[in-house]
């Protein structure tokens, strides 16, 4: 086995953190025979192997012994990403006879973490996937870990994932917000459906919580109630003096009911008490997921 250190690892807000959370709890209540995921999109950049690395991250945080398969063996990006030293062997090495399993996995510098990198392009990726090798991979990793994660390239582009969801328990379609149609995603979930794999679910990703009328509404102001974030502060001194004026403009009116009229001199002075209702405090950002059903 080759030993790698990964040196940028992307430092999650709380809101995140717990969002990656209630997807690997998820995962784990979709049963113990699913623990082969493969993870797919339907374009480019829609956020699918930082959701890969952070699932699988979140997993081995667990204590569960998990390794991440990269392969996108067309256009990986997650070496350079991540910042990872530079492996030997890689799982286009494997798959093409050049180098054993043991040889393709890197131990990283995070326990209970292991990695496959996609190593060089190959020029029939799609082939290297069907073959029996990849098919005794998964076999065999399945027996040496907890969790498999594998991220494919994405399936509106390339049938690579359709080739892979057939030797895994189940997939999930990453779809980033308001850039995907609906039927669009539709065509990918009939793909995977004809591959004969198991659909665990979508994850939302990139979710803009200020702009977002129900996952900024609900979940971004729970978050901000009551574990805090950057706009927490400056919430609570809005809020903090909208309740100095109805203070004030309180105090104005029973100052002013307490001085009677001319008119109203020979009667018993009357005083009006105005009820301050206090809304609890709330805030509007945030990231948030569409965990797996």
């Amino acid at each position: 086995m080759q030993n790698v250190v990964i040196k940028s690892i992307d430092k999650q807000d709380f809101r995140t953190k717990e969002a990656y959370k209630t997807l690997r709890t998820n995962l784990e209540f979709a049963g113990k025979s699913v623990r082969v995921v493969a993870l797919t999109s339907c374009t480019p950049n829609e956020g699918k192997t930082s959701v890969s690395f952070q699932l699988a991250l979140s997993l081995a945080e667990a204590g569960k012994r998990t390794i991440l398969v990269d392969a996108d063996m067309r256009k990986s990006v997650m070496r350079g990403r991540y910042k990872a030293t530079h492996e030997k062997y890689g799982l286009s090495h494997y798959l093409s006879g050049q180098a054993e399993l043991d040889d393709a996995i890197c131990v990283t510098n995070v326990e209970n973490f292991d990695i496959i990198f996609a190593g060089p392009v190959p020029p029939n990726p799609s082939e290297l996937l069907g073959n029996k090798a990849f098919k005794d991979m998964i076999h065999e990793l399945r027996e040496d870990y907890d969790y498999v994660v594998v991220d494919t390239p994405p399936l509106g582009s390339v049938i690579d994932s359709a080739i892979i969801s057939r030797e895994c328990d189940g997939v999930a379609i990453v779809i980033e917000s308001n850039a995907i149609s609906y039927k669009f995603a539709q065509s990918v979930k009939e793909q995977l459906e004809k591959a004969g794999c198991r659909i665990l679910g979508c994850i939302l990703n990139k979710v803009d919580m200020k702009h977002n009328a129900y996952y900024g509404k609900y979940y971004g102001k729970y978050y901000g109630k009551y574990y805090g974030n950057d706009n927490a502060e400056t919430l609570t001194k809005s809020k903090k003096a909208k309740d100095d004026e109805v203070v004030s403009d309180r105090a104005e009116v029973l100052e002013s009911e307490s001085q009677p009229s001319d008119a109203a001199a020979a009667s018993e002075p009357v005083v009006s008490e105005i009820e301050v209702q206090s809304t609890p405090e709330r805030d509007d950002s945030g990231l948030e997921f569409e965990q797996i059903d």
